[in-house]
């Protein structure tokens, strides 16, 4: 056993440390003294000591290593053919057992996508011979080149995938994402579905993930429910997690909190969706449960994008808004196809006046996930920040257009409707045919209430909310209820649907600050003294406000750092 094959040894025991420093000195041995390793020996160390900078994270460097490699085997190749034309066998031999040349591409293409540098990860994996890619090589460079928006080579790779291994189920999700027909994608697993026992609820999977990315999502509701109420399938978290996923997309957040918790209770170690289920938290008013949420996500891992997020959210709802905008931007930076950190980073950068940089983030979004609809929505929302009443119109107008008339964009198309004095009607036609379809869709309710608001149609606004707040409980919508009530002088009610709104959020301001004014008015002679109280908070406001510029100074350190100024 020569030292080669020593070193073999300890890599295949994981021990890279032991590795790293006997092939540094080995190569430098060689270095020195050409003739103390064959080019096939130097070649093998070169890779062992590749590897093991590869296991301690240093990316950059490995890549070079792994090149230099590379350039030693294309000296065993001349060497080769030499030996091979004088009827060399036992070269041929010791070429077959070296590390794979394919094997080492692959390697410098992972650096080079670690290290965010996608074009040269493509470089080096399309130099590789389309008959000599491996499964994995061509599902790297399928998801490069849907990165890239190379959709074409994309759909090429990942049919590749599922022709050698049909089995593939990110391959899959990856096709029908680039809007590969369902169909077309089942017929490709036909025969191993057909071979193999127990696999017949495949075709229904794929069937539910192609509603998904269609957009239709009632239709994947009811087919995801169908395969998890099957005996074997019942209580899978992967699919738990798309279930409620898809509630979220439907807009009915009770449902999908309801799912994110029961997948979260099976496994308490879950990353995967918690980005979202800590928005939908948040924006419920939740904050402290957020909180223990993002801190629980952290001690699982922090290289993962989603504890950013959930921290960011908190963030975010509390109205610190620069840290939202750094912590959204660090998810970015571990994971930018994250889309709820996009999200994110986009809303504090609106809420902060920049609403150019925001509109950048969201049409990224909009861009990896086509059929969400809050992507637009917060692309709406800055059209409309900085008065651009006809971009609004026209990307609602295009999302009714594409993905029908739902209840949703119905609601948003009335949205911006309501912000132009002349398309008033219009707001409340289509607002009116989201709640024939959806009576319980919160956003059309608010929304349709605000109209009967500004028309001072309070009893038919009482009646609405009070229908809507039948079967579901939501801070907005009882606060709103409130606001109509005070108008009809029904105060005593008025102040307990306020008492019910800060019960579901104790940091909604607005209904803290009708049940302050309904103080006010009923007992005008402790109004002095309420006013005395509101002053002092003012000022304690003030040391906050104080407070939260040298914060926000002190994040906007950390944004330069991460290159968001």
């Amino acid at each position: 056993m020569n030292v080669i094959d020593n070193i073999r040894e300890m890599a295949a025991a994981g021990l890279h440390s032991n590795v790293r420093i006997l092939s540094s000195l080995l190569l430098t041995m060689s270095n020195n003294n050409p003739e103390l390793l064959s080019p096939a020996q130097k070649y093998q160390l070169l890779v062992y000591h590749a590897d093991s900078i590869f296991h301690d994270k240093e990316y950059r460097n490995a890549a070079c290593k792994y090149s230099m490699a590379l350039q030693q085997k294309k000296v065993i190749s001349k060497t080769s053919k030499v030996r091979t034309s004088t009827g060399g066998a036992a070269s041929n031999l010791q070429a077959q057992s070296l590390p794979s040349e394919i094997e080492v591409k692959y390697k410098i293409a992972e650096c080079y996508t670690i290290l965010k540098l996608d074009k040269d990860a493509i470089a080096v994996l399309d130099g590789i011979p389309s008959r000599q890619r491996t499964p994995k090589i061509n599902m790297m460079l399928a998801n490069l080149y849907r990165k890239a928006g190379q959709e074409r080579s994309a759909v090429t790779s990942y049919k590749e995938v599922l022709r050698q291994c049909p089995l593939a189920l990110d391959a899959i999700i990856g096709l029908l994402s680039l809007s590969v027909k369902g169909v077309e994608v089942a017929s490709m697993t036909m025969d191993v579905i057909q071979s193999i026992p127990n696999l017949e609820w495949l075709s229904v999977w794929i069937k539910a993930y192609a509603f998904i990315h269609a957009g239709d999502n009632q239709r994947a509701i009811n087919t995801i429910c169908s395969l998890e109420k099957k005996s074997l399938l019942r209580d899978n978290v992967d699919l738990l997690v798309s279930l409620a996923d898809v509630y979220f997309r439907a807009g009915d957040t009770k449902n999908a909190i309801l799912k994110f918790e029961q997948a979260q209770m099976l496994d308490p170690y879950l990353i995967k969706g918690m980005d979202v289920y800590g928005y939908l938290m948040a924006r419920e008013g939740h904050l402290e449960d957020v909180e223990v949420l993002g801190g629980r996500l952290f001690n699982i891992s922090d290289q993962h994008a989603e504890p950013w997020v959930i921290s960011g959210c908190h963030s975010f709802y509390s109205k610190r808004y620069s840290r939202a905008l750094y912590l959204g931007a660090k998810a970015i930076q571990l994971n930018s196809n994250s889309v709820q950190a996009l999200l994110l980073k986009g809303a504090a950068l609106r809420n902060m006046g920049r609403v150019q940089e925001a509109i950048i983030h969201f049409r990224e979004a909009m861009r990896l996930a086509p059929c969400r609809l809050d992507c637009y929505e917060g692309l709406i929302d800055c059209y409309l920040a900085s008065n651009g009443i006809r971009e609004a119109m026209g990307m609602a107008n295009n999302i009714y257009k594409t993905l029908g008339a739902n209840a949703q964009t119905l609601t948003i198309l009335a949205t911006v409707c309501l912000e132009d004095p002349v398309t008033q009607e219009k707001a409340k036609t289509l607002l009116d045919k989201a709640l024939a379809q959806r009576p319980d869709y919160t956003k059309a309710v608010v929304k349709k209430a605000e109209l009967l608001s500004r028309e001072q149609k309070y009893d038919e606004g009482i009646a609405l909310l009070r229908n809507a707040l039948a079967n579901q409980s939501d801070c907005v919508l009882h606060r709103m209820l409130g606001d109509f009530l005070v108008a009809v002088n029904d105060y005593q009610e008025a102040m307990d649907q306020y008492s019910i709104a800060l019960s579901l959020d104790p940091n909604d301001q607005k209904s803290l600050e009708g049940m302050q004014k309904m103080e006010k008015e009923e007992s005008p002679t402790d109004a002095t003294v309420e006013l005395d109280g509101d002053d002092m908070e003012g000022s304690g406001e003030d040391g906050d406000l104080e407070g939260s510029d040298s914060e926000a100074a002190q994040w906007a350190d950390q944004e330069q750092w991460f290159g968001m100024q």
